[in-house]
């Protein structure tokens, strides 16, 4: 499931390192000032053909992946910046990458868990290729990482049928069925899971502090009950849990890849609520990435739509981002699968076209009261 979240075709590089939030990420004035957020996507390894294909349809910033480490887990600078290098010869500019490990995947797949399983030595050394990587990324000039804190990855029941005969990516969890009782990493309770959080946090925020690199955590997608699946309690499944996580080791550097669908699949009345949870963290410069997905549904019964055809309002949202100051990337994320489209670039173009049409909703709008 973690595939669904990108584009398909490829990798990317991009720009100088900004500074950081600390001094421009203010609020925008209600209803007026620049809009400064743009259409934005992520990707995998990049190519001259997926460069080409972004830049046609309207995309000018993205995240992707410099080659992989391999063993030896962390990018170099020259790695970092040949791969910003690319982007640029291509008229793109590469705002964020994923880090190499740290990924959406369960952590019954995933070969570097460490981190998450809380297990030493392996953990301090992971902890030290993160630090590496900050560094390589400031000296590379990329001004930001995105990574997940996840044991369950992206956990979905049988897709649904949606238009065209598109398949829409669903959750039910009246109906999930966990292929173990338990995952490798046995029973974490929230006090457990937060203290692996923390011990990440005050590893890690600190350094990106030093080199001004933003560091983005994508919510735990979806939410599960208290009493937890497969053992596990989703602490970053829940509004109140990310608050919680942004006031540990408080920095401007330290924030979210917040993803509006993952948001709205752990709220009760997403249509209604979501505009509290943008204000919240965009009000305090803590959004550094935004996946601009809709839903259909509520916290644990939704599916993964469109975005014209979901119970959020877009252009609202994308409105609310501005006033609250936003000004990075709006990702779309997760689009419908069809068998005549098996790798989502057209699903992807709909996506691209759709939220630039959003972006300039809202730069409309301010227009008229300005």
């Amino acid at each position: 499931m973690a595939a669904a979240g990108a584009l398909a075709l490829g990798d990317a590089a991009g720009l100088k390192a900004s500074g950081g939030p600390a001094a421009s990420q203010k609020p925008a004035a209600r209803g007026g000032g620049k809009v400064l957020m743009h259409v934005g996507t992520q990707v995998g390894q990049v190519t001259p053909q997926v460069l080409q294909f972004l830049k046609r349809h309207g995309v000018d910033h993205l995240c992707a992946n410099p080659p992989d480490p391999g063993e030896r887990g962390y990018w170099t600078v020259d790695e970092v910046a040949r791969t910003r290098e690319l982007c640029e010869k291509h008229g793109l500019r590469l705002s964020m990458v994923a880090l190499p490990f740290l990924s959406s995947s369960h952590i019954d797949r995933e070969k570097r868990g460490a981190i998450m399983l809380g297990r030493s030595p392996e953990r301090d050394r992971d902890l030290e290729h993160i630090n590496r990587m900050t560094e390589a990324c400031a000296k590379a000039g990329v001004p930001a990482w995105k990574y997940n804190l996840s044991l369950l990855g992206v956990l979905r029941t049988a897709s649904t049928p949606g238009r065209g005969g598109s398949a829409y990516s669903t959750w039910r969890l009246a109906e999930a069925k966990p292929d173990t009782p338990m995952t490798r990493a046995g029973a974490v309770d929230a006090d457990l899971f937060w203290e692996r959080i923390t011990c990440f946090l005050e590893r890690v925020i600190p350094v990106c502090a030093e080199y001004k690199v933003r560091a983005a955590c994508h919510p735990h997608d979806p939410g599960v009950p208290a009493a937890g699946y497969q053992g596990i309690d989703r602490v970053l499944g829940t509004f109140e849990g990310l608050k919680r996580f942004v006031s540990i080791k408080e920095n401007p550097y330290h924030g979210l890849n917040l993803c509006l669908g993952t948001m709205a699949e752990d709220l009760r009345d997403p249509a209604r609520e979501i505009y509290d949870v943008i204000r919240y963290f965009g009000e305090r410069g803590k959004i550094f990435n935004i996946h601009f997905r809709n839903i259909r549904g509520r916290r644990d019964d939704f599916q993964e739509v469109y975005p014209d055809e979901g119970d959020l309002n877009m252009f609202r949202v994308a409105l609310t981002l501005h006033e609250s100051g936003y000004r990075y990337m709006l990702m779309p994320d997760h689009m419908p699968r069809h068998p005549d489209d098996p790798g989502g670039n057209q699903a992807f173009a709909f996506g691209f076209g759709y939220t630039k049409a959003m972006v300039q909703a809202v730069e409309n709008s301010v227009a008229l009261v300005t």
